[in-house]
């Protein structure tokens, strides 16, 4: 079976790349993982980790998991922030009409469905438990691994950049090319479990990387939105990845000698830079000045540990791998 992505000359040109489709779904796909047997052993040492530290505060997410039929779209619904308490208030604030589309053809479990249908009718509390599910989860299953996933998520994009910068959409989506995908200009071919034909009618496409989905690409349209461009959710490890470091030192507890190094609101800067962050987010966030994120930023990338690039009008600084290893306390002088 396969989906057919049918691109316009517009289609191409709009094409681009993101760093995440967001940490919701990421968390969304964890706990999915974790659920599946089958998984790949690339996550073989993340599963180990993880295994029996989530209890009944998962339920709520269980519950929107079917083992059959549609999978509901966690970036549609809370975005593709990297920010779970971003996550939680897109998901408190999201329309009634939305939560609808999204849950009403999920096949849920006899004793879940009272519960799914006043979701469904935009009652408060279900939401409420859905959102407590999610950060508890995210807090065991992603949380003590993101440093070091976004960066990789962060690496990935950048491949995906330098291709198009190379060789162009065309090039990015023939190197997407293996047994999940298949470019045959001007249609792409994603292998699914059932056949369509998606026509893009010069809205383009956004290429994003994931780290926690199951094997099979996915195509994720906003349904209140669809002069928006889909996103298609590639994996970005392999059973090649067998030995990924990605998995290791989770929840060393670093910020103390970290902000003892470095001074709370520098180290707070390049906490946050993980996986990419504006000047004008990091002050946002940080709750600080532009000038002051900019004077921080330029230290740090005068030490090494983080770079800089421009990306559009935005100015975006990402961790070195000097910064990573520090932000890990890998190096006996933090």
């Amino acid at each position: 079976m396969v989906k057919r992505i049918h691109f316009t000359v517009e289609d191409l040109a709009r094409t681009r790349v993101a760093t995440t489709i967001g940490v919701a779904a990421e968390t969304f796909d964890s706990v999915r993982l974790l659920k599946d047997r089958d998984a790949s052993l690339t996550f073989r040492r993340w599963r180990v980790s993880v295994h029996g530290r989530l209890g009944e505060q998962a339920g709520p997410l269980a519950a929107l998991m079917p083992m059959r039929g549609p999978l509901i779209d966690a970036m549609s619904l809370m975005g593709d922030t990297a920010s779970v308490d971003e996550a939680v208030d897109n998901l408190m604030a999201a329309p009634r009409a939305l939560m609808r589309l999204e849950l009403e053809n999920l096949a849920f479990h006899p004793t879940h469905r009272s519960w799914a249908r006043n979701l469904m009718d935009g009652d408060r509390e279900p939401r409420l438990q859905v959102a407590a599910a999610l950060r508890a989860c995210h807090s065991v299953t992603v949380a003590p691994y993101w440093s070091r996933v976004r960066s990789h998520l962060s690496e990935v994009r950048g491949a995906f950049a330098s291709t198009m910068a190379d060789g162009g959409v065309e090039q990015l989506l023939t190197t997407l090319c293996g047994p999940l995908v298949r470019w045959r200009p001007p249609v792409l071919e994603v292998a699914h479990r059932h056949d369509e034909d998606i026509h893009l009618n010069g809205r383009g496409l956004v290429i994003a990387p994931t780290m926690f989905s199951t094997p099979q690409i996915q195509l994720l349209s906003p349904p209140l939105d669809p002069a928006r461009a889909p996103t298609l959710a590639v994996p970005s490890l392999s059973e090649t990845s067998l030995d990924t470091v990605l998995w290791e030192g989770a929840g060393q507890s670093t910020a103390q000698s970290l902000d003892d190094l470095l001074g709370r609101t520098r180290a707070a800067v390049l906490r946050t830079a993980v996986g990419g962050c504006s000047t004008t987010e990091l002050a946002r966030r940080l709750n600080i000045s532009p000038a002051t994120a900019s004077h921080h930023t330029t230290v740090l990338r005068n030490a090494h540990l983080i770079t800089t690039r421009r990306e559009g009008k935005a100015v975006l600084h990402t961790l070195t791998s000097l910064g990573i290893a520090l932000l890990e306390q890998r190096y006996p002088f933090v």
